[in-house]
């Protein structure tokens, strides 16, 4: 199993620092991870990655599976080799994009059998192939093939969903140990926790994964459309369910205040598209709230996005100047407010893990949340 270590704060339920030492280096958290989706991050180039030094990054399987392919990446040595990237890497399974797109997958027992959003070519994934897929990229941690629900969901699908995720788990967990065994990957797997937002079955879901070697534990369906408030009501409960002694995984969700507020219910690691897709469509985040760089209130402003923040854009570039790349179409525009982005989500763990080391992560969140909501 990969080492793990809580270094600070409340080793049981309460934010917590930790250190999970992966064949590619030492992961701090809480850490917020990039989604390099088909292998590169949006928008950032492997050297500004470097520099910009995430923890760890996302890449996801059902999205390299469709290209470059398996194969290709093994002949060309491996995800990181295609990534220029020499840290960290977890892959997403692929399950949540699989069972995203219901009109054209099938489920059974055995797996999912899905056709190609690019050229409709038909694909089969199971739980040992899953598996045995993300090691062959050469990934530090790879995730179980589950099953995600969307919401709202009918009761009486949420249990016979949640059992099949957890023997799937344990067939994955059982590949993994294959593969291992034949030396070839020294990665790890993260199970998911799964049940909706029913307290009750995201229990057993954990109790029947919890007796399994697993070097990690993920909370997965959530996010998945349900108001901020559920979603938070289910992060509370669900994540002190986990396994104290290994690191806690909240798949997708990457709003600030809701990774602080998962952050103080023992949580970990996160990932999510929010910094860089929102780049694309114009939106920053700041350490003053957020703002849409295209309105015509930023025209004359000199000032930078974010008076707080070290990045080069912030640096460099007025508000006034990104909208007027932005609205022109300049694809450097995009760039510029995808370092902003990463660099805001990126600061926010690191400053995160630096108040719970020293004792004031009740302090540091309420001063986030309250500068916030002061307005841009």
């Amino acid at each position: 199993m990969l080492p793990w270590t809580v270094v600070g704060g409340d080793p049981a339920g309460g934010p917590r620092a930790g250190e999970l030492h992966t064949p590619h280096g030492v992961v701090r958290t809480p850490a917020f991870m990039p989604v390099g989706t088909a292998g590169t991050v949006k928008g950032v180039a492997a050297w500004e990655l470097q520099r910009l030094a995430p923890e760890m990054v996302l890449a996801n399987t059902y999205h390299l599976i469709l290209r470059p392919g398996v194969d290709r990446i093994r002949r060309l040595g491996g995800l990181h080799r295609v990534m220029a990237w020499d840290g960290p890497i977890l892959t997403d399974s692929g399950g949540y994009q699989v069972f995203s797109l219901a009109a054209r997958r099938s489920l059974d027992e055995g797996g999912v059998t899905f056709r190609s959003h690019l050229d409709g070519s038909e694909h089969r994934l199971t739980p040992e192939s899953a598996v045995e897929t993300q090691a062959a990229f050469g990934v530090d941690v790879a995730m179980v093939l589950d099953e995600c629900l969307p919401w709202p969901v009918e009761p009486g699908v949420v249990r016979p969903s949640m059992e099949r995720s957890v023997r799937w788990a344990v067939r994955g967990l059982e590949a993994a140990g294959r593969v291992r065994e034949a030396g070839s990957w020294g990665g790890g797997l993260f199970a998911i926790q799964q049940g909706s937002v029913d307290r009750d079955l995201r229990a057993e879901c954990t109790a029947l994964l919890a007796g399994h070697p697993f070097d990690g534990f993920a909370i997965g369906g959530l996010a998945v459309g349900e108001p901020p408030e559920l979603l938070h009501e289910a992060i509370a409960f669900a994540a002190p369910l986990l396994p104290a002694e290994r690191p806690r995984y909240l798949m997708g969700v990457g709003y600030p205040e809701d990774m602080l507020h998962a952050v103080a219910c023992g949580v970990d690691l996160f990932d999510c598209v929010l910094p860089t897709r929102s780049a694309r469509t114009g939106k920053v985040f700041t350490s003053r709230g957020d703002l849409v760089i295209k309105n015509a209130r930023w025209a004359d402003d000199p000032e930078p996005l974010d008076p707080d923040c070290p990045c080069p854009t912030c640096a460099h570039y007025s508000r006034a100047v990104l909208r007027h790349l932005f609205i022109s179409r300049e694809a450097t525009s995009v760039v510029l407010l995808t370092v902003h982005n990463l660099t805001f989500f990126l600061n926010l763990m690191r400053s995160a893990r630096d108040a719970i080391m020293t004792g004031r992560y009740a302090s540091y969140r309420e001063s986030v949340e309250a500068g916030r909501r002061a307005g841009p």
